[in-house]
């Protein structure tokens, strides 16, 4: 059986398990982790810079990895998208290139290699498949033509689900993991009218302010929105950095 084939399998039974519409990218991201070795997975679009939104993950080591990168801003899967090339990232890989990332990713996560793999045709520069592996896993694990293979079926089943698309667009956009990274955007929005400053320089301080309290963005986005986090807090940090 041919990889395509063992992930179409892989697919219905995850689809069995999550047969809601909008959680598609959960139940490609689980297959996907099941078909290759590795120990997790995760789908993310891009529809702005800086605006990753994640879709779905295999588990949840995999969406804390995803959420820790967005929080400091850097990691091998925003590179990959910045560029549009494969990147294939060992610990020390990581640790050279994206420091920060490193430090929160082993403090936090068992993760210790990445690959991302952007997606390509209708997709092509908004989105991408990105694979977690915890030791003994490592890259040389993993055969790149088989994970090429999975990324073209995953965009393949994204564009086929996206044809009947209502006003909204698919239901896939409503994906969990896809409305608690809106929160950001809002959270944004109110300390552009609050605090007086620009979308860019939101999501900085946002992003200090998390990664300086140990947080995720998108949980202080959400604190920011319940009150929990006072503006005057935020803007302190700004003065402070």
């Amino acid at each position: 059986m041919s990889i395509a084939e063992r992930f179409a399998v892989a697919v219905a039974a995850s689809a069995a398990d999550l047969p809601d519409p909008e959680l598609l990218p959960v139940q490609l991201a689980r297959a996907a982790a099941a078909v290759l070795p590795v120990d997790g997975a995760g789908i993310s679009l891009f529809f702005a810079a800086d605006r990753r939104l994640p879709l779905g993950a295999s588990d949840e080591v995999s969406a804390e990895a995803e959420r820790l990168q967005f929080t400091v801003g850097e990691g091998p899967c925003l590179s990959s998208h910045a560029s549009g090339q494969t990147i294939i990232a060992e610990e020390a890989d990581i640790k050279d290139r994206w420091p920060a990332f490193h430090d929160v990713l082993v403090a936090r996560t068992s993760v210790r290699s990445i690959i991302s793999l952007p997606f390509q045709d209708e997709f092509r520069g908004h989105g991408a498949l990105d694979l977690y592996l915890v030791p003994p896993h490592d890259v040389r694990t993993v055969t790149l033509y088989d994970a090429l293979v999975v990324t073209r079926e995953v965009v393949s089943l994204f564009h086929g689900a996206a044809r009947p698309a209502g006003a909204d667009g698919p239901a896939w956009l409503g994906a969990p993991a896809a409305e608690r990274r809106a929160l950001v955007w809002q959270a944004m929005g109110f300390l552009n009218a609050g605090l007086g400053i620009t979308s860019e320089d939101a999501l900085a301080l946002l992003r200090a302010h998390a990664y300086s309290s140990g947080l995720a963005v998108d949980d202080l986005a959400a604190r920011v929105l319940a009150r929990e986090v006072p503006l005057e807090e935020l803007a302190y940090d700004d003065r402070s950095a």
